[in-house]
């Protein structure tokens, strides 16, 4: 395929605003899948994706088209993921592409992630098509929606094309916009070969389908390949191009889009951002952006039943086969045994690989609360990082302890304004910027600690904003936290599954909040149970649970008072040996309550 008939783009936009079924229709346009095959959201994959209405893993889909001019055309679609975790694939999509279209809800107008994306594309400099989607909802405002566009982001409202993907109302007018006004990809088949790898995934036959888009020269298949990070070498078995299917050509030329398998058996080996060359002529130089994705949330993960754990491990190992983001190592827990302490890009990767765990693989699992990284400094001038609460130092060899903060950027109607600024000052954030986009919208800036966002903010937000807020976040850097080690303690012994690492004036709060959880989760037992929060030696929070009492009198009918008496000193004597060799019943409701610290 000559270049200049090749169109690399992308579809961008907020959560929820029609990215997937603006592709099906693109792909229904094309022709590549028969009519019987054709189902809605073709390129999510996964269950989750399509019950969530979500992109969790990127795709990509070469489309032919002829254009009015009479010229064949190939369309390469890269499809992104919409949601703040997976920033950094949407980051290397949007690299491999010449152009975007940048997609606006007509009903929700510009939202926190739309202006995210939208200045992502403009540092990669992208040619920019936006586009007003959900015309035919009985809430659309185009014309709103258009001054938006202008006012907002800067483009031209006015071109701004009106469609509606479900309907397949301009879609026609669209592709050819994409042909006209997308330039087609620039680069020299004779220079040495420069790869960018976007994507990968991992296939139970062939091993990992890596996804490459080629900047300059030409890949063939049999050719010898250089991985510019690592430095492995491999033989490339087969090229292609994506077609749903894999649709197996003999060469990739420069601009193209497509895939290559070379028997590499494990995921981790191929990283999202890194540059392919041969191993004979490499080029100079790799394609700049690379780095490696690092994990922000952290979280252990055990089997509810410890004869599982055998299984977990089989089924952690396969799950990371398709995952390389997924972070994990062994860990242990007095309370809940052996299993895996796991790293996560956010709360909604640490949800995917929870729920992917439990449907595709059967397992039943606990989680222990999220933790971010914090960076501890020692006595000794020593700096360690800590994201479990056990791997705390004591307080006294303790210098200074420094958490993740983030920028956050929140779009909401006036009306909820004050709602939203009370909730961001009850999670530590500091204001940095009000900005009016116009009489009924408002763009908040804040500086917030990663670790309050954790817990229900995005939920909350969406509550006190009646859904209208939009949110979106990037981590900035690290600050001062006075931190300490939250403790829960059942019958006076320490559950360590249980621990949390909070800010010190947060931490009795907290300890109230997850006591008060596990009182009504903890099922009552034959003596009393206390259940206490402490920091170091000190009681912050206690419930009790009353004991469950056995009436040992029903036998005695009538006769003197001393025969009852008698039996309840006995059982009252039980009860107290009881107390001290009994152990506590703890369900996997009762961990699950304290990741849910609302007040429900």
């Amino acid at each position: 395929m000559k270049q200049r008939f090749i169109r690399n783009f992308c579809i961008i936009a907020h959560i929820d605003h029609g990215k997937s079924t603006l592709a099906d229709r693109l792909i229904q346009k094309s022709h590549i899948v028969a009519d019987r095959d054709f189902k809605d959201q073709l390129l999510d994959s996964m269950d989750i994706e399509r019950e969530r209405g979500i992109t969790i893993k990127s795709q990509a889909v070469s489309m032919p088209y002829t254009g009015d001019d009479g010229n064949d055309y190939y369309l390469n679609l890269v499809d992104t993921p919409g949601h703040v975790d997976f920033s950094y694939e949407v980051s290397r999509a949007i690299y491999s592409c010449e152009g975007a279209v940048l997609l606006i809800d007509a009903g929700q107008g510009v939202e926190a992630q739309t202006l995210a994306n939208m200045y992502m594309a403009l540092e990669h400099n992208l040619e920019i098509i936006p586009v007003i989607n959900k015309i035919d909802l009985p809430a659309a405002d185009v014309e709103g929606t258009r001054h938006q566009i202008s006012h907002d982001l800067g483009l031209d409202g006015e071109k701004a094309l009106a469609i509606s993907a479900k309907n397949g109302i301009g879609i026609d007018e669209l592709v050819e916009t994409i042909v006209r006004d997308i330039p087609p990809p620039v680069g020299d088949e004779d220079a040495p070969l420069q790869a960018l790898i976007f994507d990968s995934h991992y296939d139970p036959y062939r091993g990992v389908v890596v996804h490459i888009r080629v900047f300059n020269g030409v890949l063939k298949s049999g050719d010898e390949v250089l991985v510019w990070s690592n430095r492995s070498e491999y033989k490339i078995e087969e090229l292609g191009l994506f077609r749903i299917v894999l649709h197996k050509t003999a060469r990739l030329g420069t601009g193209e889009v497509g895939y290559f398998i070379a028997g590499i058996k494990n995921i981790s080996d191929i990283r999202v951002g890194d540059t392919v060359t041969r191993v004979k002529n490499p080029c100079t130089a790799p394609l700049p952006g690379f780095r490696e994705v690092k994990p922000v949330v952290f979280s252990s993960i055990f089997p509810v039943d410890a004869d599982d754990y055998n299984e977990l491990v089989a089924a952690m190992d396969r799950l990371k086969l398709n995952d390389a983001s997924l972070v994990f190592e062994k860990d242990s827990s007095a309370a809940l045994g052996f299993g895996f302490r796991c790293g996560f890009l956010g709360l909604l990767h640490l949800e995917v690989v929870q729920e992917r765990l439990e449907r595709e693989h059967g397992m039943s699992i606990v989680l222990t609360a999220p933790s971010v990284l914090y960076r501890v400094k020692l006595n000794t001038g020593e700096t360690i990082n800590v994201n479990n609460p056990q791997d705390l130092p004591e307080p006294g060899s303790i210098d200074v302890s420094y958490e993740p903060f983030i920028n956050a950027s929140i779009i909401t109607p006036t009306t909820y304004l004050g709602n939203i600024m009370n909730l961001c000052l009850e999670k530590r954030g500091i204001q940095k910027d009000m900005t009016y986009l116009d009489e009924k919208r408002v763009e908040l800036r804040y500086e917030m600690p990663l670790a309050d966002v954790l817990f229900e903010f995005y939920d909350t937000l969406k509550s006190v904003s009646r859904g209208y807020a939009s949110f979106d976040y990037d981590i900035s850097d690290y600050r001062e936290v006075d931190l300490v080690r939250l403790d829960i303690l059942l019958n006076g012994k320490p559950v360590d599954a249980l621990a949390q690492l909070v800010y010190r004036p947060n931490a009795a709060a907290r300890a109230r909040v997850v006591c008060k959880k596990l009182r009504d989760e903890i099922p009552r037992h034959q003596f009393k149970i206390p259940i206490q929060g402490a920091i170091g030696s000190t009681i912050v929070a206690r419930e009790t649970i009353s004991a469950l009492r056995k009436d040992v009198t029903a036998k005695c009918y009538g006769g003197d008072i001393s025969r009852k008496r008698k039996l309840l000193e006995k059982q009252k004597e039980g009860k107290k040996r009881m107390k001290m060799v009994g152990n506590v019943e703890l369900p996997q409701s009762a961990f699950l309550s304290v990741l849910r610290t609302g007040d429900d």
